[in-house]
Formats: C-alpha cells, sequence, structure tokens
C-alpha cells in the first residue's frame, strides 16, 4: 500500500503502553508472579460472566455485546492460587513494591503523582478476570518524552493487574491459566501528539528504553504489549490491541490509514449509489442438493441459510481495504462474534463448491440485482440469525461513516474488529481495598539505560556495543550485581551475553538458568576455582542440570583447578615433546603449543596463567 501524506490526511495517534513489573507478588494478593505450565494444574472451576451497570445505571457498549457471546470460561488453578485469584475472597492491599516501581516510572516519565491512589473496576467480561472486572488506579498525570519529530505527551499512568492467559478457544467457550492474573502492570497512556508511523514506533522505544531503566520489568514475549489508537480526519477513532513488537507498529498505523481511506472512498461511492441494506431473510431452499461442503455440513446439522440484500453494493464488499482483507472480511469479522464461521458474499462467488446457478437463484430469492449484492450466513438457527443481522450492521454503518471500534492487531500489520471502543461506564469504585497515599520524595530516580551505556564504557571499559548490549540486555540486573561482588566485568558481560547466545545456538536449554546459577560460577572464577576455559562447559551442565550445584558441575565436568605447578608441568611436558621445534621455531612455536597445552588441560587452567608459563619455557629452551 502506497505512503501517504499524513499531514495532509489528518493523522492523529496515540499510544497505550501496558507492562508487567518483574515484583515477588501479585499486585492484590501474595502469590508468586512466575509463569506456570498448564500441565502443572492441579485443579479447574468455571464461570459465566455478565456485565453490571455503572454507579449511574449505565452498561457498556463493549461489555454488552460481549456478554451476548453465550461462553463458559474454565480456569486453570495451581499449588500456588490463592482465594483471591479465584474470587473467592476479597483482595488483600495495593502490593508496596509495585507501587515503589511504578513511582519511579511515574519520575522517569516527568509526571505528576496523585496525593492519594483510588483502585477502580474496569468491568471486563471476556472471562479474562474471574471477577468480571479488572482493578486499576491513576497514578501520576501530566508527562512528556521527547521524539525527533517533537515532544509526545504522557497523559496517564495506572497500575493495573494483568488479565489470565488464554490457553485455549473452545467452541462452547475459552479455558485461561491463573498463573498470570494479578501480576501488576503499568499502563501508559500518551495523548494524540503522534502524526506519523515513524513517531509512533520512536515514541514506543523511548517508554520502553524507560521502563526497562527501573530493572523491575519483566522480559520476554507477551509481557510488554503496546495498543495503538489511529484516526484521520473524516475517519475515526480506532484502538488497535496486542501489538507484541515494537517492529509492528509503523506498519500497524500505516495499514489502519489505508484501511481508513479504503472505507471512505467506499462509503462516498455507497452513497453515490443510493445504497441501503435490505431485510434479512431465509434462503435455505436455494441451496437444496447443495454441492457446497461448509452450507450442506450446516444443514445437515439441521441449520440453515440466512442473507442480507446489499443494494447497491456489488463489486464493493469485494474490495481490498488491506493486504488479503476486504469489506466483505469486515462484515464477515461482526458475524464471528456471533459464533459463525464467516460468510459468503457475492463478489467472490460462484466458488466454495456454490454455482452460478445457485447464486442467480440466491439474487432472485432476495430481489437483488446486477448493481446488488447478498451476504449470506450458513450455520445453526440461532448462529445464523444473530450472525447474518451482525453482517448487515456493519454493512449499514459503511454507507454513512468508518466506525469507531477496538481492533486486534495482526502479525501482518493488518487488524481485525474485536467489539465497540469501551467507554466510561464500564468504571467504578473498588470498595474491598482501601485508599493508598503515595509519596514520590522517598523514590530515587533510576539511571537511564542510555547512561548506563554511557557508564559501562567509562567505568568497566567495555566496548559501545558490549555495553550497549549488557544495558539494553535482560540480565542488565545480574550484570550489576556480579560486579558488585568484585568480578571482572569484562568476564561478567561476555558471559551473560555472548556465552548465553552462543549456549542457545547449541540448542542447551539456557532458560533453566537462574542468576544465582550465574553468580555461583562467576564467583568460582573469580575465586581462581574453575578457568575460563571451562565455563561453556560448566553452564551448560547446570542448563541440563539445574539442580547441581556450580561445584557439584565443576566436578562432573572434570574441571576442578588445579593449582600452578601442575599447570607448569603439564606445560614443560608439552614443550618437551616438541623440543625440536621450540628450538628451530622458538617464540614461532607459540601459536601452535599454547592449543595443545589448553588440550592437554581441558579447561582446568586459565588461559593467561598457561601463555605465561609456556613463553617461560620456551624461552628457556630457545
Amino acid at each position: 500500500m502506497s505512503e501517504y501524506d499524513y499531514e495532509n490526511l489528518g493523522l492523529v495517534a496515540g499510544l497505550e503502553i501496558h507492562q508487567q513489573l518483574d515484583t515477588e507478588t501479585k499486585l492484590f494478593c501474595g502469590c508468586p508472579t512466575e509463569l506456570r505450565d498448564p500441565e502443572e494444574s492441579s485443579r479447574t472451576f468455571t464461570r459465566y460472566l455478565h456485565p453490571t451497570r455503572s454507579e449511574l445505571g449505565e452498561i457498556d457498549e463493549a461489555a454488552l455485546e460481549e456478554s451476548q457471546i453465550d461462553r463458559e470460561f474454565e480456569y486453570l488453578g495451581y499449588d500456588s492460587t490463592c482465594l483471591v485469584e479465584a474470587d473467592d475472597e476479597p483482595p488483600h492491599r495495593l502490593d508496596g513494591e509495585a507501587q515503589q516501581v511504578v513511582l519511579e516510572i511515574a519520575q522517569l516519565l516527568d509526571m505528576d503523582v496523585v496525593d492519594q491512589a483510588h483502585i477502580m473496576r474496569k468491568i471486563v467480561v471476556d472471562g479474562s478476570n474471574t471477577s468480571g472486572f479488572q482493578r486499576s488506579t491513576l497514578v501520576a498525570t501530566g508527562g512528556e518524552i521527547q521524539t525527533s519529530d517533537g515532544p509526545v505527551g504522557v497523559e496517564d499512568l495506572m497500575l493495573e493487574e494483568e488479565s489470565a492467559q488464554r490457553v485455549e478457544e473452545r467452541e462452547d467457550g475459552v479455558t485461561f491459566s491463573l498463573d498470570r492474573l494479578g501480576i501488576p502492570l503499568v499502563e501508559i497512556g500518551t495523548s494524540p501528539d503522534i502524526s506519523s508511523p515513524e513517531q509512533a514506533r520512536e515514541a514506543a522505544e523511548r517508554i520502553g528504553m524507560l521502563l526497562r531503566s527501573t530493572g523491575h520489568v519483566k522480559r520476554g514475549l507477551g509481557t510488554i504489549r503496546q495498543d495503538v489508537n489511529v484516526s484521520i480526519e473524516d475517519g475515526a477513532r480506532v484502538e488497535m490491541k496486542g501489538v507484541q513488537s515494537l517492529d509492528d507498529i509503523d506498519d500497524l498505523v500505516r495499514l489502519e490509514v489505508g484501511r481508513q481511506v479504503e472505507l471512505l472512498d467506499i462509503r462516498d461511492e455507497l452513497q453515490s449509489r443510493d445504497a441501503e441494506v435490505g431485510e434479512v431473510q431465509d434462503v435455505t431452499d436455494v441451496f437444496e442438493g447443495t454441492e457446497s461442503g461448509v452450507i450442506e455440513g450446516a444443514l445437515d446439522s439441521g441449520g440453515k441459510v440466512t442473507a442480507v440484500p446489499l443494494f447497491g453494493f456489488d463489486g464493493l464488499v469485494g474490495r481490498e481495504i488491506q493486504p488479503d482483507r476486504r469489506l466483505g472480511t469486515e462484515l464477515s469479522d461482526h458475524a464471528k462474534r456471533h459464533g459463525a464461521g464467516g460468510i459468503f458474499h457475492t463478489d467472490e462467488l460462484p466458488a466454495y463448491g456454490v454455482t452460478e446457478e445457485e447464486v442467480d437463484a440466491l439474487r432472485d430469492a432476495v430481489d437483488a440485482g446486477e448493481e446488488d449484492a447478498v451476504a449470506i450466513v450458513a450455520a445453526s438457527p440461532e448462529v445464523a440469525d444473530g450472525a447474518i443481522e451482525a453482517a448487515a450492521e456493519r454493512a449499514a454503518v459503511a454507507i454513512e461513516a468508518v466506525p469507531e471500534e477496538t481492533r486486534g492487531a495482526n502479525e501482518d500489520g493488518t487488524s481485525g474488529y474485536l467489539r465497540p471502543l469501551p467507554g466510561a461506564a464500564r468504571m467504578y469504585p473498588e470498595t474491598d481495598v482501601p485508599p493508598v497515599d503515595l509519596d514520590p520524595t522517598e523514590v530515587e530516580t533510576p539511571e537511564l539505560l542510555t547512561e548506563k551505556v554511557e557508564r559501562y564504557q567509562s567505568e568497566f571499559s567495555l566496548g559501545a556495543g558490549l555495553a550497549e548490549q549488557v544495558a539494553y540486555g535482560r540480565r542488565m540486573p545480574l550484570f550489576e550485581r556480579a560486579v558488585e561482588t568484585g568480578a571482572d566485568p569484562t568476564f561478567v558481560a561476555g558471559l551473560v551475553e555472548s556465552t548465553v547466545t552462543e549456549l542457545r545456538r547449541d540448542d542447551v536449554p539456557v532458560e533453566n538458568l537462574d542468576d544465582e546459577h550465574f553468580l555461583a560460577v562467576i564467583a568460582l572464577v573469580t575465586d581462581g576455582e574453575l578457568a575460563k576455559e571451562g565455563v561453556n562447559d560448566v553452564m551448560t551442565l547446570l542448563a541440563e542440570n539445574p539442580e547441581l550445584t556450580a561445584e557439584e558441575a565443576v566436578e562432573e565436568a572434570g574441571l576442578s583447578g588445579v593449582d600452578d605447578e601442575e599447570v607448569r608441568e603439564a606445560v614443560v611436558e608439552v614443550v618437551e615433546r616438541n623440543e625440536e621445534q621450540v628450538e628451530e621455531e622458538g617464540m614461532g612455536a607459540f601459536s601452535g603449543l599454547m592449543g595443545e597445552c589448553m588440550g592437554s588441560l581441558r579447561g582446568k587452567a586459565d588461559g593467561d596463567l598457561v601463555s605465561q608459563l609456556l613463553r617461560e619455557e620456551i624461552q628457556k629452551r630457545a
């Protein structure tokens, strides 16, 4: 899709960044914040959720639509799951560690912290919270970040509980895992100051850097998510949720602009044709004896076929609005929300086993002419009725405007309909948790990652590339803990970055290594009890057998240290074995003999010591 003149189109965009905090316990209970394997689940329970009214007696539109989908929610519990997570006990007080981290983030974003935090309930009935709502509290307002295209305001900083992890979609419901539910989560909402796809990505990168600077945020897939709000002049505000990678943000903005431009063109064309949406009809008789597998399967199961004539829509339902997505895809998204597998429409028929004769009979049945389109749904009676009505409603909106809505981000930068935009009616006070007085004066502002890179170069003499790798890497806190013990910074940096990468490429399960494994190995090297050359073997053993201690891994690898005299004896043996070569080449023989010495010692001795002793022995004989 071609690049647009975003200023002329009136592009306005904003971000919502959701980042999990790396705290010991969850936000409203004492349970751990570590993810579990669903196979470790020790119990399950089920719930059905429905929306409640706000303080003003209103029901949120998004929650209402979600509740119209009849689904059972199953929850996987673990040996660590408590009554708060199951919503069988009131929440505890707001976690103190999470409070400290979020106040650090507020300082990095130059925000004004509220005097008192009041916990609110935000209605969520998609099953991701056992209670039917998410607890959230406003912590700070009025911040700002800088980008190369100018400042971007930060409107609010929220502290929230993370939702449950979706494990499986079933025909009649969804299975969630409770290990993620309640992990402290910050939500950062920017002002709509972003005016290009590139600025959106840069702003997200800047916020991500600030968050990681605290050293108290979780890392890895799913621990940070970006929602992007986009609109253009004459278009509509659309919220795209669940962007997993910063690399996708600019493409997502660019393709959403293109979608809205195409929908506005379709709107103008529909209005010029005096288009309208007809009445929903039962057209099951048209498809008796059909050879279409989808339709035949629905009818054989007692289903029916419903249709809606789209007068003046011919050629426009199949018009592409994003790569591999058409107006018909938009209609289909709405139908799927009501349980249908999708829709067929005449811009793509005959196809999928539907014949040209059936298409002609379909048009006749709903009084559609050549300039019109027809959409159909084949499903059980209740699903078919609800799905075709939803598709018809979306088609009617296409005649008038681009709809405001919440959409889900796809990996290719496109997006699909999720639900209407939520409103204020979904928020109301949490009565089980008292307000919290916030005092940012005792919170120290963390060192920025950009500042760490400069410090690592000047203080530890790390190269620019390695310093950046360590500062931005997930093991930055580990690096700082290790150098505080007196370990060699260059060795530690290489271990937590280069060595780990090398082992991962060799299919070593490095994810089994925790900070204590690293610190124990670093201590052995620092104390001279393990040669650097043996570190890879020891780390491999620990990764494959994480229950071992570092000392046990050294012993099992046969790398127990040798004293200087034993090293000299090994070197002398190699030199004497190659005495003729040493006499002829002198120090020219060093390189070859060094490899032989190290092989003989099998990683038991430090390379610097071996090198020193080998040079001495060669010089004696040269």
